[in-house]
C-alpha cells in the first residue's frame, strides 16, 4: 500500500505515545493511538496500567460523536475485540463513527488475532495494516513473543570489566560499574515483568532486586510497579530471612519438584514467598519450564541478573533474546570469574551476536546485542 506523508507522520506519533507505556502497561501490550480529522490531530492516548483505559479510549476521551465522525484512527496494534478488565476498543471506534483505521500490526493474542479488523470492516470502516509494523512489533516484543511462542522475551544483563570478568574469584562483584550504569539498570528492571537471579547470587549479595527509581526518572505519568522477583534455587537453600522477602512486591522461588524441597518450602512460604515446583534438566531447574510458568503468569519481558552459571545456562539452552552488557574500563585479571559458563570448545561452535546499540553511560560502555539466529 502507498502510505501518505500524513499517514507516516501520525503513525510515528502513535508509536511515540506507545513508548510511554513500556514501563506500566504490562501485562497488556503498550499501544498508542492518534485520532485525525481534516488533517489535524483531535485526540491521542496510550495504554494505561492494567484495568485502566486502552489507547483508543484515551484518545476518544470526551470527544463528541460529531467531532469523531469521519475521523481516522492511527493505532499501533490491532484494536481489541474482547472484554477483559475493560470493554472492546473496536466497539468504541465503531460507536464514534470512525471512518478509517490505520493499524501498524495485528494483535497475536488469540482473543483478538484478526477479529478486531474483521469487526471494523463489517461495520463499514476502511482498515489498512502494516504501516511501521517492525517498529510496532519491537515496542511489544515481549507481548508478541509470549503469544506467538508461549514464553517471555528474555534479556540477560551483565556487568563486566574490560577483560570480560563479572566477579572476583571470591564472588565479590559490587561494584563493577559506575552509579550512572546502575541507574540505567534500574530502567531495565522497571521495563521488566520479572527479574530472575540464581541462588548463588542471592546468597552472596542478598539483593533486594527492586526498582529504585520513580516515574519521574523515566518520564512517565503512571507509577512504576515492582517486577516479580524470581530466584532459581534447585536445592531450596534460600533463607526465610533474605532481604528481598521484606521488600514490596512478590518473590517466586523456582525449585525442583521433590519431596525434600516441598518440606523446605514451608518456611519460605511462611516468610511471604511463592514457590513453584518444576521438573529437572540435568539436575537443575528446567529453565524452559520456568519461562512457560512466567508466561502463564502473564510476564511479557523478563530480565536475568545472575552469575556466570545461570546466565550461561540461559544462553546454552537457546533461551536468550537479548544481551545488555555494561563494560567498565577496568581489568580484573585471569583469576576473576567469566561472564558465562558455556561449553564451547571450538571457534566454529561460537554463538554469533549482532550489535543493536552501543553508547556511553557515565564512564562505562553499554552494548545491546541479539543472537543472529532465532530460537
Amino acid at each position: 500500500m502507498a502510505w501518505t506523508i500524513a499517514d507516516r507522520e501520525f503513525m510515528s506519533r502513535a508509536l511515540e505515545l506507545a513508548a510511554k507505556g513500556r514501563y506500566t502497561a504490562s501485562p497488556n501490550p503498550t499501544v498508542g493511538c492518534v485520532l485525525v480529522r481534516d488533517a489535524s490531530a483531535i485526540g491521542e492516548g496510550y495504554t494505561r496500567p492494567a484495568g485502566g483505559n486502552h489507547a483508543e479510549i484515551e484518545a476518544l476521551g470526551d470527544l463528541s460523536k460529531a467531532a469523531t465522525s469521519g475521523a481516522t484512527a492511527y493505532v499501533t496494534l490491532e484494536p481489541c475485540s474482547h472484554t477483559g478488565k475493560t470493554g472492546p476498543c473496536v466497539d468504541a471506534l465503531i460507536n464514534a463513527e470512525i471512518s478509517r483505521v490505520v493499524i501498524a500490526c495485528e494483535d497475536p493474542n488469540p482473543k483478538v488475532a484478526g477479529q478486531g479488523i474483521k469487526l471494523l470492516e463489517q461495520a463499514g470502516i476502511e482498515v489498512a495494516c502494516g504501516l511501521f509494523e517492525d517498529q510496532a512489533r519491537e515496542i511489544n516484543r515481549g507481548f508478541i513473543k509470549r503469544h506467538e511462542h508461549g514464553t517471555p522475551w528474555v534479556l540477560v544483563k551483565m556487568a563486566a570489566s574490560l577483560d570480560g570478568r563479572t566477579a572476583m574469584a571470591s564472588g565479590q562483584s559490587q561494584w563493577i560499574t559506575t552509579p550512572a550504569s546502575r541507574k540505567d539498570v534500574q530502567r531495565l528492571r522497571a521495563a521488566s515483568c520479572a527479574i530472575i537471579t540464581g541462588i548463588g547470587t542471592q546468597m552472596m549479595d542478598d539483593p533486594s532486586l527492586t526498582v529504585r527509581i520513580n516515574n519521574d526518572d523515566v518520564g512517565v505519568e503512571d507509577s512504576l510497579r515492582q517486577p516479580l522477583r524470581v530466584v532459581v534455587d534447585s536445592r531450596m537453600q534460600m533463607s526465610p530471612e533474605s532481604r528481598m522477602l521484606a521488600q514490596p512486591g512478590d518473590t517466586l522461588i523456582a525449585t525442583l519438584d521433590q519431596s525434600e524441597q516441598r518440606e523446605k518450602a514451608l518456611a519460605l512460604k511462611a516468610a511471604g514467598a511463592d514457590v513453584v515446583f518444576l521438573p529437572a534438566l540435568d539436575g537443575h531447574v528446567d529453565l524452559q519450564q520456568l519461562l512457560l510458568e512466567l508466561a502463564r503468569r502473564e510476564c511479557n519481558n523478563v530480565m536475568v541478573e545472575a552469575g556466570a552459571g545461570l546466565a550461561g545456562a540461559f544462553v546454552a539452552e537457546g533461551l536468550l533474546n537479548e544481551l545488555v552488557c555494561y563494560w567498565a574500563p577496568k581489568l580484573f585479571g585471569s583469576d576473576a570469574r567469566p561472564m558465562f559458563e558455556l561449553p564451547i570448545q571450538t571457534i566454529d561452535a561460537h554463538l554469533a551476536l549482532s550489535v543493536k546499540d552501543i553508547r556511553q553511560i557515565g564512564e562505562d560502555i553499554r552494548i545491546t546485542l541479539r543472537p543472529d539466529k532465532d530460537y
